[in-house]
């Protein structure tokens, strides 16, 4: 979720911003069913570990997802669920969709990894599985196979309990590029439901509601020159680098006379063949950040006035694509309630001396602060009166929470203080660590979904919180136009080059209990 810890955590951890809500006012679901749920979560604590095994050992970056969701939508639709492949025009998005009648309610998390961090689980030094390749190093090999878990053990509850209700899965795909939930949105993939619960990993076991992660826009601007003998007669040429490079120039000097709060940073993705040549095209991709959609969109705007007078200037031309965007994300205040009660329930996981052992030796091997897995839900958190708690990093997630009542909720996966976006952050997400976090997560989401499912009045409180606090003074704008369409074929070069090399080290979890077991590698409890 969010290019950081994950992208909201930094809020859920400043304390300073953030004040203990009231106690909820719903009626939750029957105490009965939900230790059902539960149950049926702990008997899939071995399907767990190997969905989570697996997801890690395939390493897919965004549009790439092809083996994850081949296999996750295989295990849904073995289970009974419709499988629904390719939405919003995206190959490898899907949703899977099973019940009747009662409230539909969406459940989804992200797949993606990232490009150039493979590393080797379950040790605390940097060690790729495969030099250069992609890895999860934010940890999106857990998310989906907790919300196969939890549909799973709630699809048992209603099926011996005779409950309506029905249950929507969906992946996030290419989060990390923020290229796909505004598509799902803009396709209508939420169109008639009454809920959705999104998860993202974390160190710690907590949920909000409220602000928190700045809304983004994400574009790549291509200049476009004339080649010439860059000594011979480079008069004759017009570089589009030259045009890149005055872009880049012109806004770093006009962060001066930005706001505070916003972040734009870049990355030159294409800056010419080779020095002797005048660069006939060079690009550069910005993302844009800020608390809200205005300010996100007068961004977007000095980005695009900057890009004409650069390609102005040097005689160019400039295009532009947009990649993916971010609303700001608002969760909702009922469903986060429930969700807390839930957490509270379920509890920490019990990890063991060896697990506090690794952690720790990631932590002390890469210089990170030492701190023991936690041991404790977080109290649930919710912005005080004054200031704007939205963070500096996004999640594509925010364009649901402004389609329908949505929470979000972290489960604790990861250890404390690894950075993320980084192999420190892959080093635990194939650990019983990860397998632990996931199966607590999944208990709390399976809950909380049978509190809606149960619990009309919960359903209702979320809508009118939706409709009536959150949107009262903002509302939702999308920076996506009809014309654009999803960057599916970003990342293509990367697999070309890649998959072939990562594919000795898939998971086979036929002949090896673990994936640690495959590759050798002895944790401290074993």
């Amino acid at each position: 979720m969010f290019h950081s810890v994950p992208r909201v955590t930094a809020v859920l951890l400043s304390a300073s911003l953030l004040t203990p809500a009231l106690a909820p006012a719903f009626a939750a679901a029957p105490a009965a069913l939900k230790q059902e749920a539960a149950a049926n979560v702990d008997a899939q604590a071995k399907q767990v570990q190997v969905m989570v095994d697996t997801v890690f050992s395939y390493g897919e970056p965004g549009f790439q997802e092809v083996r994850t969701s081949a296999y996750l939508t295989g295990i849904l639709e073995k289970n009974g669920f419709k499988i629904t492949r390719g939405i919003a025009g995206i190959p490898t998005a899907w949703t899977a969709t099973w019940g009747e009648g009662g409230p539909l309610i969406a459940m989804g998390s992200d797949e993606d990894d990232l490009r150039g961090l493979s590393q080797v689980p379950g040790i605390p030094t940097l060690k790729p599985l495969v030099p250069g390749a992609p890895g999860h190093g934010e940890g999106h090999n857990s998310g989906v196979p907790l919300q196969i878990a939890a549909a799973l053990a709630v699809k048992a509850v209603m099926e011996k309990n005779h409950l309506k209700g029905r249950l929507m899965l969906w992946p996030g795909i290419a989060e990390e590029l923020l290229g796909g939930k505004a598509f799902y949105v803009r396709a209508g993939v939420f169109k008639d439901v009454d809920a959705c619960i999104y998860v993202h990993v974390a160190p710690m076991f907590a949920t909000m509601w409220g602000m928190g992660g700045n809304g983004m826009v994400s574009v790549e601007y291509t200049f476009h020159g004339k080649t010439a003998h860059a000594a011979a007669d480079p008069w004759d040429g017009r570089s589009a680098l030259d045009g890149v490079e005055l872009m880049d120039v012109a806004m770093n000097f006009r962060r001066e006379h930005l706001p505070l709060s916003q972040r734009t940073h870049y990355v030159i993705t294409n800056g010419g063949d080779q020095p002797n040549i005048v660069p006939d095209t060079a690009s550069v991709w910005y993302y844009f950040r800020d608390h809200d959609f205005a300010s996100v969109k007068s961004l977007y705007d000095i980005g695009n006035e900057t890009a004409e007078a650069a390609a102005k200037e040097t005689g160019t031309t400039v295009t532009r694509q947009l990649l993916g965007e971010a609303a700001p994300i608002y969760s909702n205040r009922p469903l986060a309630e429930a969700a807390y009660e839930n957490m509270k329930t379920v509890g920490m996981p019990k990890w063991t001396a060896g697990d506090q052992t690794f952690a720790k030796e990631v932590q002390t091997e890469n210089h990170l602060p030492v701190q023991p897995l936690m041991d404790t839900v977080l109290p649930l958190l919710t912005p005080t009166s004054g200031g704007n708690p939205a963070g500096g990093a996004s999640d594509d997630v925010g364009d649901i929470t402004w389609t329908v009542p949505t929470v979000m909720m972290m489960f604790p996966a990861n250890i404390p203080n690894a950075t993320m976006h980084n192999k420190l952050a892959a080093m635990a997400m194939a650990t019983p660590i990860a397998h632990k976090g996931v199966v607590a997560g999944a208990k709390a989401v399976a809950m909380t979904v049978l509190d809606l499912m149960t619990t009309p009045q919960l359903v209702s409180d979320a809508k009118d919180f939706f409709q009536n606090v959150q949107n009262k003074d903002m509302h939702y704008i999308s920076m996506v136009a009809p014309t654009d369409e999803p960057a599916i074929h970003r990342n293509d070069e990367v697999m070309e080059k890649y998959r072939p090399l990562m594919e000795p080290f898939y998971y086979d979890a036929r002949k090896y209990p673990t994936y640690l077991d495959q590759l050798g590698v002895k944790y401290p409890d074993k």
